[in-house]
This record gives C-alpha cells, sequence and structure tokens, in this order.
C-alpha cells in the first residue's frame, strides 16, 4: 500500500493492539472520532505486515520482526464500537459509517427536490425506490416520501422497511439507470446496503405530524406487525416520561411557552408532570398562564406542538446531548 493518512495509521494502531486496551482507547473517542476510526478500519481489511510496521513506527512503537498481517472489516469495528459505546449506540455509528460509504452511488441525485425526484421515480417498483431512497440523507428521502402520493406512499415505506441487503450489482443496476436518465454518466462502482426497519423509522423521524400519522396508518392496515415494531423503535410525545429530569430540561430549553401550553391539552398527568417539574419555576407560572389563555384549540396544532417537541428529542439524541431510554414500559395515553 501507498503511505497511509494519519487516520489510516491511528485505524492501524487500533486494530494491533489487544481488544482491551483497544476498547479502553475507543471509550475515550468522541463518538465523531470513533465514527472515522471506524470507518477506516472497515476499509483496512488487510495489511501487508511491512505497512502494518511503518504505521506502527510512526507511533513510535518499533516493530521487531515480521508482523501478523492486521485484520480489519465490519466485524471488527462493530466488535470495538459495541464493547466501547454499548449495542444501540454502535449500531447508529456503523450505520452512519455504512450510509456514508453507500450513499455516494446516488451523490447526483443531491441537488434534485422531492418533487423532482418524485416524478423521475414514478412508476418504478416500490423496491427500486425503497432502495433509492435508502441511500438518500434522511430528510431528502422524507420529503420525496411526503411527495409519493398514496398508496405508493405505504408500499414504498413496506418495501423500506423489508427490504434485506441489497449486492452492489443490484445498486449499481438501479442506479447507472437513474444517472442515464438523468443525463449523467455512471463512473461509480457501489457498495452494499442495508434496508430494513431503522431506516424507515429514520425517514418517519424527519417527516410531518401528517405524513407520520397517515403512513403508520397504512402500514398498520396492511401490516400490523411490522406497525407494532416501526412504532415500538420511535420516540413519541407520551414517551417524555422515560426521560430523566436533566435530559428533559435540555429538551424543554429549547421549546416556547406556547408550544408547551399547546402540547399539554389534554396531556395526562404523568405527561405534564414531567413537563412543569423540568422548567424554572417562572416559566412554570408563565406556562400556566399561557395555558389558561389558550382557551379551545385545534387538535392539529396540539399534535404539531407535540411533534416539535419529539423533534427535538430526537435531534437531541442523534447529537449524543441526551439518552432516551427504550423500554417494554406500558405507553402513557391521552
Amino acid at each position: 500500500m501507498s503511505a497511509l493518512s494519519d487516520r489510516q495509521t491511528a485505524a492501524v494502531v487500533l486494530m494491533n493492539l489487544d481488544r482491551t486496551h483497544a476498547i479502553e482507547v475507543m471509550k475515550h473517542l468522541s463518538e465523531a472520532e470513533a465514527e472515522a476510526l471506524a470507518s477506516e478500519i472497515i476499509t483496512l481489511q488487510s495489511l501487508d505486515a511491512e505497512t502494518t510496521s511503518q504505521a506502527l513506527g510512526r507511533f513510535h512503537q518499533i516493530a521487531k520482526g515480521h508482523l501478523p498481517p492486521a485484520r480489519g472489516g465490519r466485524d471488527i469495528a462493530a466488535r470495538l464500537l459495541e464493547a466501547s459505546f454499548g449495542a444501540e449506540r454502535a449500531a447508529a455509528v456503523l450505520g452512519r459509517v455504512s450510509s456514508t460509504s453507500a450513499n455516494s452511488s446516488f451523490e447526483f441525485l443531491s441537488a434534485a427536490d422531492a418533487g423532482q425526484l418524485a416524478n423521475l421515480l414514478d412508476g418504478e417498483l416500490p423496491e427500486t425506490v425503497a432502495l433509492v431512497l435508502a441511500h438518500l440523507p434522511t430528510d431528502q428521502a422524507a420529503a420525496v416520501l411526503a411527495a409519493l402520493p398514496d398508496p405508493a406512499r405505504t408500499d414504498v415505506a413496506h418495501a423500506i422497511a423489508t427490504m434485506g441487503t441489497a449486492t452492489q450489482e443490484a445498486i449499481s443496476i438501479v442506479a447507472d439507470a437513474l444517472k442515464t436518465r438523468t443525463g449523467v454518466l455512471a463512473t461509480r462502482e457501489t457498495p452494499e446496503t442495508l434496508g430494513g426497519v431503522e431506516p424507515l423509522v429514520e425517514i418517519i423521524n424527519r417527516s410531518d405530524a401528517t405524513i407520520e400519522k397517515a403512513l403508520l396508518a397504512s402500514i398498520e392496515d396492511r401490516d400490523s406487525a411490522l406497525a407494532e415494531d416501526i412504532r415500538s423503535r420511535m420516540f413519541t410525545f407520551v414517551d417524555i416520561v422515560k426521560l430523566e429530569d436533566r435530559d428533559a430540561q435540555s429538551v424543554l430549553r429549547g421549546i416556547d411557552l406556547r408550544s408547551l401550553a399547546l402540547a399539554l391539552k389534554g396531556a395526562n398527568h404523568a405527561i405534564a408532570e414531567v413537563i412543569r417539574r423540568n422548567v424554572s419555576e417562572r416559566n412554570r407560572e408563565n406556562l400556566e398562564a399561557e395555558s389558561r389563555a389558550l382557551g379551545p384549540v385545534r387538535m392539529s396544532q396540539v399534535e404539531e406542538a407535540r411533534a416539535e417537541i419529539v423533534r427535538t428529542i430526537r435531534a437531541l439524541e442523534a447529537s449524543g446531548d441526551i439518552t432516551v431510554q427504550r423500554t417494554d414500559e406500558d405507553e402513557y395515553v391521552n
């Protein structure tokens, strides 16, 4: 191999540490740093002894004799991440690494708006559309999904959730066909990617409340078990009672009082208590006054206010600022 970059060299060192030390090092990295190293470990599946020796030498660890080839790959990265960050965060990091690699196949679609993509994909099989959306940035995929008419939207959502591993050949065929139709030359080799419920959950999480509600209802009619699986992985407004107080405070800090007052309309006592307990005394008084001043409101306003809180929770969880405990406890209902 040619000379390794600094990040690749760091990955080689981590790969050559014994598992206990590698995990300890990983724990001291930020999630972004761990994600970058995991990406390199996956790429560096095999190295010759000379390259390994040079990399270790750069860290002033003089290698004597013949070193065994360093082993990388997805499994190695997955084990290190899981032991360092736990299964859930490790899966999220590895998913982002895989998505970053795979999404390059459809980079040529990044400048298109949702309407253009919906038109481009019109008439394609739901499985084909699902494959494309699984490779797009989540916000863009959510917008395209919203632009699709029903029942095509539900067909595509179901296809995303039930899609297995896509082969390189399948991805290449779809990407090349779309590039031809959009006038872009096909020149990039494509890796494989995974479908499944999680990509669909990420897309739904970034959809507005109306699309989310309608889509889940449609999937429920078609496949109740799948709909239940999707709901179990999504954080909803009623799950706010599962947050630690310090995390609830982080969430509520960014929500204005009118939205909080709207969200509290019709909420049960447990939810109301979490919100009131985790705002300042002054804001609690102002919140009570705002609630009294609201009077009757449309249910759509209440749902949008609650969706705003949920979007904030999901964003803070994605950034690692809060931790959401997903358990099998009974949900609170309004």
